[in-house]
C-alpha cells in the first residue's frame, strides 16, 4: 500500500511538472476557468470539517463563494508565469471547526508543484502569499517531504531581519537570505498578534468583514510582489520553481471573491 501510495503520489507531482507554462499576454479569468472545468480539487476528507469541492467552491453571479468549511483549494489544471494576479474578496464572517474562534485564514498559492496534500494531507508545495486577519501578505514556503524522505523543494531569497520574537519580517533594503522553508511577516505585522477571530493590528491594512480587499501578487522572472489594498507588504527573488499553477485556499472561514484573474504585467486594470 505505502508503494502504491507514493507511486501515485510521484505519477502526480510528474504531471505537475511536465506543465509547459502559460505566459500571460492578455486577462485570464480563473472564475472562467472554474466554470470551464478548467479547475481540480484537493478536500483533506480526514479533518474535523470537510465536504464535497462543489459544496465548498460555489460559484454563482460570477462571485466565488468558499465556504471554508474544509481544509483544501482550487487549483488551475494550466501553470503559468509571469503575471499580475488580482484577487478581490471579503470576508463574510463566519468560521468553522478547529478555527471558528480564530482569525479569519485563508491564502493564494502560486508556483505549485508535485503531488495534492503533500503538506499534511492538506497542502501542496508552493509560495504561498498569506490572507489571514493580521497577516495579510506574509509569505509561506511551502516544501513538503514525502512517506520517502523526497523533499518537494520550493524557495526564494528575500530581504528581511527578525522582529522583538526573532521572527522573519521583511524589511526592504536588508541582505537577502535564502529561505527554503517557513514564513516572512509583512512588514507591520503587529508582534503581539494573537490567532484570535476579529484580531486587528494597528498597522493592519485589512478591511472589515463585510467589505472589499484587494491582493496582487505580481510575479515576474522569480520574483515575487505582494500588493494588499494598494499597499506593497512583501518581496522575494529567485523563487524556484519560477512558474506553476495556482490554487486558492478553503481554511475555516467563509470568504466572497469578486474577482480573480490574471492580467499581463505592466497592465494597468
Amino acid at each position: 500500500m505505502k508503494y502504491l501510495l507514493l507511486s501515485a503520489f510521484l505519477a502526480t507531482a510528474a504531471t505537475l511538472s511536465a506543465a509547459e507554462p502559460v505566459k500571460v499576454t492578455e486577462k485570464i479569468d480563473i472564475l472562467d476557468l472554474m466554470k470551464k472545468g478548467e479547475v481540480d480539487y484537493h478536500i483533506n476528507d480526514k479533518m474535523e470539517i470537510t465536504g464535497k469541492p462543489g459544496e465548498i467552491f460555489v460559484l454563482k453571479d460570477g462571485q466565488l463563494t468558499i465556504t471554508g468549511h474544509a481544509y483544501g483549494y482550487m487549483i488551475t489544471k494550466a501553470a503559468y508565469e509571469n503575471y499580475r494576479l488580482v484577487t478581490e474578496f471579503k470576508w463574510t464572517g463566519k468560521t468553522w471547526g478547529k478555527r471558528a474562534e480564530k482569525a479569519r485564514d485563508s491564502g493564494i498559492l502560486v508556483h505549485c508543484h508535485g503531488p495534492a496534500g503533500a503538506l499534511g494531507g492538506t497542502w501542496i508545495a508552493s509560495i504561498e502569499a498569506q490572507i489571514i486577519e493580521g497577516g495579510m501578505g506574509d509569505f509561506l514556503v511551502l516544501s513538503p517531504k514525502l512517506p520517502d524522505g523526497t523533499v518537494v523543494q520550493c524557495q526564494m531569497e528575500a530581504e528581511f531581519e527578525l522582529d522583538r520574537d526573532g521572527e522573519k519580517r521583511w524589511k526592504k533594503g536588508s541582505p537577502r537570505q535564502l529561505l527554503k522553508s517557513g514564513r516572512i511577516n509583512w512588514e507591520k505585522r503587529d508582534e503581539d498578534w494573537k490567532d484570535v477571530v476579529d484580531f486587528k493590528g494597528k498597522d493592519d491594512p485589512d478591511a472589515a468583514v463585510g467589505e472589499w480587499n484587494r491582493m496582487e501578487v505580481i510575479s515576474e522572472n522569480g520574483t515575487l510582489r505582494i500588493l494588499f489594498n494598494g499597499r506593497m507588504v512583501n518581496e522575494g527573488f529567485a523563487a524556484q520553481p519560477s512558474s506553476g499553477p495556482i490554487a486558492i485556499q478553503t481554511e475555516g472561514a467563509e470568504m466572497v471573491v469578486r474577482k480573480y484573474e490574471l492580467l499581463p504585467l505592466g497592465s494597468g486594470e
